[in-house]
Parts: structure tokens; sequence; C-alpha cells
């Protein structure tokens, strides 16, 4: 751990009077199976922290598994990275921005022969950007995050839900969301979260009668790239969460390999609370400061 780490526990000790402890990763990932056999899966964003475990997760579960990402180099990387994890060689990766919902079509029909069967069963919305706190949010930044973390999963989820009613697919559509959409929204990001979960009720709604089953999974504070520079598995304590450490995106992985899973099929508009309390029982964990 750094020296900046020492000194900031330190105060926070000083401060609160509640000792911090290290905290080390010690979670088990789903092993290889057919729970997922014969399906083919696309996750946005999927070239980094909850993205990438989640097509680990979909591949060593047997489905074919597209990820998209905005730089092609991270994609290529990213692509092999999941292969040496899984030892199966069922992904591979597109170039999109959500921001581009005009490009979706032809990105779609791309995807589609990409898969040996030329199908999509499951489309999971994950990519998104943090940021846009009100006291200092420009309204160019608020309008990348919204459209990337909201508009673009409106359209995506449009296109693919249209997709399957039409070839009777009985598929799956993942939400990820955030235990933000439980927070008083005071924030670009949070505001996009509470969409988020507004639009999985609503998709839901809209396609269970066409056994397209839709869900989400709101995970708290997690130990990714975007939130944490170190080492992600260095220390994953969170003094503030009610359970004391940030979530690992394999235990976000492996709930949305159970969610779209046949497991999953009675499971139909829910959020699931991946939080750690975070959001559910407390907003200690972050700051109210205008």
């Amino acid at each position: 751990m750094s020296l900046k780490k020492y000194v900031k526990r330190g105060l926070e000790y000083v401060f609160s009077g509640v000792p911090i402890k290290q905290v080390y990763s010690d979670v088990r990932v789903l092993g290889p199976s057919e729970m997922l056999a014969n399906r083919n899966a696309v996750v946005t964003g999927g070239t980094s922290g909850i993205g990438m475990e989640i097509a680990k997760a979909f591949v060593r579960a047997g489905a074919e598994v597209v990820i998209t990402g905005r730089n092609k180099d991270k994609l290529e990387d990213a692509c092999r990275q999941i292969e040496n994890c899984t030892e199966r060689g069922k992904v591979k990766g597109i170039v999109m921005n959500n921001i581009q919902i005009s490009k979706f079509p032809s990105c779609i029909e791309e995807i589609l022969s990409l898969f040996d069967s030329h199908k999509i069963d499951i489309l999971v919305n994950n990519a998104g950007l943090v940021g846009g706190d009100i006291r200092e949010c420009t309204e160019a930044e608020y309008d990348s995050i919204l459209d990337t973390n909201l508009k673009g999963s409106f359209f995506l989820a449009q296109i693919v839900g249209k997709y399957m009613k039409e070839n009777n697919i009985h598929g799956n559509i993942l939400n990820i969301g955030s235990s933000s959409c439980l927070r008083p929204a005071v924030s670009a990001y949070t505001l996009s979260k509470w969409g988020i979960r507004g639009l999985t009720l609503g998709l839901a709604k809209d396609l269970a009668p066409y056994s397209i089953t839709v869900n989400g999974i709101a995970p708290g504070p997690t130990a990714t790239p975007m939130l944490m520079k170190e080492d992600v598995k260095d220390d994953i304590s969170f003094a503030t969460n009610p359970i004391g450490r940030f979530a690992l995106p394999e235990e976000i992985a492996n709930m949305a390999v159970f969610l779209t899973s046949e497991m999953g099929r009675t499971i139909v508009g829910d959020m699931i609370y991946m939080t750690g309390g975070a959001g559910l029982i407390t907003f200690d964990d972050v700051p109210y400061i205008f």
C-alpha cells in the first residue's frame, strides 16, 4: 500500500475514531459451465472493469461474446485478455461509441455477422461515464454522460428489443445501473442511473409478453480502474461502505450470468442491488457538499 494511503487512513482514524483495516480480495468466480451454452451476448463497454469481467464470465458459461468499445487497440487487447483467462476463445470486439446513435443499426448488423449463428440472445448495457457533479459540471460534460449512459442504452435496447421480438428470440437485456439510482441526484451520473432504473422497469413490462427478460444490476462502489488508480486487487477497503470494502467486478459478473441464464427467467424488471449497503442503508460513503 502506498504512503499516501497510509497517511489518508491515519487522518481518517484521527477524525472518525474508527480504525480502517486493509481488506484483500477473496472472491470466487463461476467455473466453466454450460449455463449460457448456444447463446450469443453483446457487452457494451467491455474493454475493462465490470464489462470485461461479465464478458469473461459469459465465455466461461459457454456463450459467444462480442464486446464493444471506442478504441480498436483496447478492444483487441481486451479480447486477448479474455481469451487467455477463459481458454475458450469465443470473444470478438467491435468499435462502437454509445453516443453515435445513428451508427447503431450498422453496428448491430456487423455484430450479427460475427456470431456463428448470426443472432443475438443477450444485450448487456454496461458502457458508461462517471462524473458531472452539480457543483462544477459543464453542459458539455452533462450531455456526454447522459448521452453515453442513458440515451445510448435507451436506443440500443430499442433496436435489440425489436430485433428479438421480430425474430422470436427469448432473450435477455441486462442494464448495469448503480447504487447511485437510490441516492439523492446531485450529478449527471446519478441522474443517468435513475434513468437506467426506470428504463429497466419499462422495458421489462413492454418485452415480457414476448419472453424477453429485462433486469438490472446496481453495483455499489466497485474496484475498477474507473474508481481506483492503484492496483485494484491490492487493497479493496472502503471504510464508509457498510461492508467495509469495494465490490469486485467478478462478483457483478457472477450475478450477470445467473440473471441471463434460464435460472433467472422469473426475475423480471428487477434491479439487483449489489451495493454492500451503499445507497440502501447509508449515503455516508459519498460526500454531499454544494
